[in-house]
Order: C-alpha cells, then sequence, then structure tokens
C-alpha cells in the first residue's frame, strides 16, 4: 500500500473513530437528560387530589393517592323563615357541626357549595370543620355570574375578566385548605345558549338569524371561556382537578373540542330512577370522568297532596345503584363515574316563592314544574309534580335545639345509610346483601 493510500486510510479511521465517539457522547448526554428528567419527576410529589386514567378509559379519583368515590349531598343549611341571601357561613349556631355529625354517621364523604361566601374566613371555618371534625370533604363552585342582573355576558370581555378575577381568586383564597376536593365552574349555564333562560347575546351574535347558529356560537365562546379558567387555575393549583358544570348533556359535542384542559364534567340530571344511557353517551360526546353534581327526587306526592318518603328512598336509591355501577372497576358499567353529590341536604323552605318573605316559614306544597320521569305523581293538576321545597333527606322542624331548626332524616337518609355499606348492583346483589 502507498503511503498516499496508507494515509488517506489512517484519516478514514480517524474520523469513523471521532463519530463513534461522538455518538457514545450524544448517547451518554441523551441518558444523562433521561436520568435527570427521571428524578425530577421522582421527586416531584403527586397531586392531592388526581383523576387516574387506564388503558380502557375508566376513570378513578385518588384522594393522597387512594380511591375516592363521592358519595355528596348538596348543602345549603338555610334556616325555616330565611331566603337564599341568609348567611349560613356566618350563622353563630353552627349548623355545619349539627349536619356534619349526622352526615358522618350516615356515610356521607363530600359536600357541594354553589359559590363561596364573600367573608373568606367563614368559608375557611366551615370547610376546616366539617374536613377536620367529620372527614367529610368540600366541592366548591362558582356561578360565573349566571345570576347576574340583567343577563351573564359571556361574549364581553370586561364581564369574562370581572368572572375571571372571582374565579381565580376564589382558587388563591381556598386551595391550600385540606378539605377541598375540586372546584366546579359554573351550573346549568349551558341552558342559556337557546336563549330559554337568562339569554345573552352580542353584535355577532345577535345578527344571525338561525337559532341553531346563534345556539353554536354562544357555546363556543362560553366553553372556549371555560377552558381559559381551567388553564388558568390549574398554573395555581395543581393538587384539584377543574370540573366543567353543565345541565345534562347539552352542547357538551362544542365543549369537547372546546375545553381540552378540563379534567372531568358535573352534570345536573333529574332523569327520574335510571340516569338512562348517560354514562355512555358521554364517551361518545364528552369522553371525560363524570360525576352527577346535582340529582335527586323529592319526597311530596303532588297527586295525592301528601308527604312519601317511601318514593323519594327508592328513586334515590335507584340512583345511587347506577353511580356505583358505572364507576372503576365495575367492567359492567361505563367506569367513568367518580361519584355523586345528590339534591339536596336538607328542605329549603324559601324556594316555592323567593321574593316573598312572608311564605319562607310555610313549607309550600304547590309545584311549579313537571317532570314525567318521576311517574309516581305525574297525574297532578297539569302535570306539575316537582316540589322545589321537599328534596331534603334530612327535613327541618319549627322546633328549636340548640338554636336551630330540629333536623329530622328521612326514610332516605337510613336507606342510603345500609346502601353504601355494601353496595347492591342488581337485585340478585340486593337479595345477597340482605340475606348476610
Amino acid at each position: 500500500m502507498s503511503r498516499r493510500n496508507r494515509s488517506a486510510s489512517g484519516c478514514r479511521l480517524q474520523a469513523a473513530g471521532s463519530r463513534v465517539f461522538a455518538r457514545g457522547l450524544w448517547r451518554a448526554a441523551c441518558g444523562l437528560l433521561i436520568l435527570l428528567s427521571c428524578l425530577s419527576m421522582a421527586s416531584r410529589p403527586l397531586p392531592e387530589v388526581r383523576i387516574r386514567a387506564f388503558k380502557n378509559k375508566a376513570y378513578q379519583l385518588l384522594v393522597k393517592n387512594k380511591p375516592y368515590f363521592i358519595k355528596g349531598a348538596c348543602y345549603s343549611p338555610i334556616p325555616i323563615g330565611q331566603g337564599h341571601e341568609y348567611d349560613f357561613w356566618s350563622d353563630p349556631d353552627q349548623p355545619w357541626k349539627v349536619d356534619g355529625k349526622l352526615m358522618q354517621e350516615m356515610g356521607i364523604n363530600t359536600v357541594r357549595f354553589y359559590q363561596p361566601p364573600e367573608n373568606p374566613e367563614s368559608g375557611k371555618k366551615v370547610i376546616n370543620d366539617l374536613y377536620q371534625l367529620y372527614g367529610i370533604r368540600t366541592i366548591l363552585g362558582h356561578w360565573l355570574g349566571f345570576w347576574e342582573y340583567p343577563c351573564p355576558r359571556y361574549a364581553d370581555s370586561d364581564f369574562r375578566e370581572k368572572i375571571k378575577k372571582e374565579v381565580l381568586d376564589m382558587v388563591r383564597t381556598y386551595k391550600d385548605e385540606p378539605g377541598i376536593l375540586l372546584w366546579i365552574l359554573g351550573n346549568e349555564n349551558n341552558y342559556s345558549f337557546s336563549e330559554r333562560v337568562n339569554p345573552w347575546g352580542s353584535p355577532e351574535i345577535d345578527v344571525i338569524s338561525d337559532i341553531r347558529k346563534r345556539c353554536s356560537l354562544r357555546a363556543q365562546i362560553y366553553y372556549s371561556f371555560i377552558n381559559d379558567l381551567a388553564k388558568e387555575i390549574h398554573q395555581l393549583d395543581p393538587n384539584h382537578p377543574v370540573a366543567l358544570g353543565n345541565g345534562e348533556l347539552i352542547s357538551l359535542e362544542i365543549a369537547n373540542s372546546a375545553c381540552p384542559d378540563i379534567d372531568l364534567v358535573a352534570v345536573i340530571i333529574y332523569r327520574g330512577k335510571t340516569f338512562g344511557n348517560l354514562f355512555k353517551s358521554l364517551r361518545m360526546t364528552f369522553d371525560k370522568p363524570v360525576i352527577i353534581s346535582e340529582f335527586g327526587a323529592d319526597s311530596y306526592d303532588a297527586y295525592l297532596k301528601k308527604e312519601d318518603q317511601n318514593m323519594q328512598a327508592l328513586f334515590l336509591e335507584s340512583q345511587w345503584r347506577e353511580l356505583f355501577k358505572n364507576s372503576y372497576p365495575n367492567k359492567d358499567g361505563a367506569q367513568n363515574c367518580l361519584g355523586g353529590t345528590m339534591f339536596e341536604w336538607n328542605d329549603e323552605w324559601w324556594k316555592h316563592n323567593e321574593s316573598a318573605p312572608d311564605t319562607w316559614k310555610i313549607h309550600d306544597s304547590e309545584s311549579y314544574w313537571s317532570n314525567g320521569n318521576y311517574y309516581f305523581d305525574i297525574r297532578a293538576e297539569r302535570n306539575m309534580n316537582m316540589n322545589e321545597e321537599w328534596f331534603g333527606i334530612v327535613e327541618l322542624s319549627e322546633e328549636i335545639e340548640n338554636g336551630l331548626n330540629k333536623r329530622i332524616p328521612r326514610k332516605s337518609y337510613y336507606l342510603l345509610r345500609e346502601f353504601w355499606k355494601n353496595p347492591a348492583l342488581n337485585h340478585k346483589d340486593k337479595k345477597k346483601a340482605k340475606s348476610k
């Protein structure tokens, strides 16, 4: 081999060696980066409350890395004779302590508040008392200005900024309270899209003649706003999930694309004894885990004009059975249900006519809306069978104990207490549970 060839060959060998060495360095650097990334992830604590997603699209709520199924109630302990503006948070008789003890004995582990109080210190006290004394966690929500007069203005940037400030202030105030479980944004705000409840518009919306297109644009504006809120909440508070509050599944096909940063959906459902195909339908429209954040049955028979605790208990047990049946790891259900908060803990005597204080001391039995899914009294006059003042699983007595209206648990309280100890998911299971 000539000197020239030997020299060229040596150069090629040297170059090849350099490339091998460079690749080795690159691989070592990549390995180091991966190791550092793994160490960083390992040292980063898991969120206090998180949702575990499985490969089969099943979901499970975890609190401190342990499974947590929400057995909850919507809670608004307004006494007889008072209206919705009553500040129960600051009530010196502390009704939440009486109720908390009863809830604990029943098995309730969660309460839902629709809106925080004006005084944060009173809010923290109630939330902490419920958690520290009775182990009851809090779902805290925000109406998102839905009841603003004359209407919510979700297309208006100033209005959105106002609501955004209120929501983020709420999160900053309560995010470190140990009793907080999760946040719910809104309730039935989507019912405004069709202009039937609290309609709102904008120059862009108002020029559209097709009501379906107006509805669709409102949904896009509203759900995009929700998603922006969720992103900012996650930055402030990575420890608690954020839920979209929604009436039924209406417009969730739009939320599916507009709300990618929402962690779960909280739906308000009044379908009688069963939720029907809700859990499977949700997978097709908005594939997120779900809590039923408002459901239930009243205890008054509008047809026979008398209280019927048996029927309320029957409906509630059936509803809770479906919640358990569609939770993880039950393979017979959709496995996307994280639990629910039934409506409601106690009766509210002010609801039939909230603008007439003289009626708030009367337990009114007049119905003013109709729902055929509650078939037992649908034959009432004009089919008006839903009694807003009788939804409590605990009734309020005019008798006063320790400064408070005496609490009297209804049959549904005792039935659910036993059901939750050993949930029977079908009639065969129910017979087995009774025989034990």
